[in-house]
């Protein structure tokens, strides 16, 4: 019998990238815990946290005591480490296009509307909270026009790739998550929104969602 394993998530409650990896770590069925990192009174960037993370970013996700940073590379550990994981597929072309995918999201969307870029963004323009909304529309939804044309691949089923989740899958769902939060314009994309209903039937997405997790009990 294989020894079960010790799976911790660093975590923030409205991190998307945090947001990711409780997805995959659900879809996996892992046994893991949380421990939350209040990122507004700062403990990310806090002495004890930095031992986890030399970044003071959120997540990392301790593995028997080893400790790996980056959301999508964590998630491409899982896939190859959980016997049966299937958040990539395994054609070549295929887990490229998961890549792909998930890189549109989190390299192109998520950088531009982290909160400590815009929050630097509005300084330097001399703004306010409509300067930061405006950003946070802007981009999202220029980024999300792109996803949805990327999906109009046939190779898109239920889900971002096929009729299983996937790695991009994780990636899709908490910046759906953002745009709500930040009031995008979400109209005209059918094939993102088919996505999101397949994903908030299957508990795995459920139990990873914000407003499942709540914020940290001292903020």
């Amino acid at each position: 019998m294989t020894a079960s394993r010790d799976y911790v998530l660093y975590d923030y409650w409205r991190s998307s990238a945090a947001y990711r990896l409780r997805i995959a770590l659900n879809l996996l069925g892992l046994d893991w815990r949380s421990e939350q990192v209040n990122l507004l009174t700062g403990a990310h960037r806090g002495a004890a946290y930095r031992q986890h993370n030399p970044q003071g970013r959120v997540p990392t996700l301790s593995v028997d005591g080893i400790d790996l940073i980056q959301s999508l590379a964590s998630i491409e550990y899982l896939n190859e480490t959980v016997p049966g994981a299937t958040l990539l597929p395994d054609d070549p072309l295929g887990r490229h296009r998961v890549r792909a995918l998930s890189d549109v999201i989190a390299m192109e969307i998520h950088p531009v509307c982290n909160l400590g870029v815009v929050a630097h963004v509005v300084e330097i323009a001399g703004g306010g909270e409509e300067t930061k909304v405006a950003w946070m529309r802007r981009f999202i939804t220029d980024g999300l026009q792109a996803v949805e044309i990327l999906l109009e691949d046939k190779q898109t089923g239920s889900f971002c790739h096929g009729d299983t989740p996937t790695m991009a899958d994780c990636c899709l769902i908490p910046q759906l998550y953002n745009a709500h939060r930040w009031g995008a314009d979400l109209a005209g994309m059918p094939r993102i929104d088919e996505i999101v209903t397949a994903c908030a039937a299957l508990p795995a997405f459920i139990a990873a969602h914000p407003d499942a997790v709540g914020p940290p009990a001292d903020g």
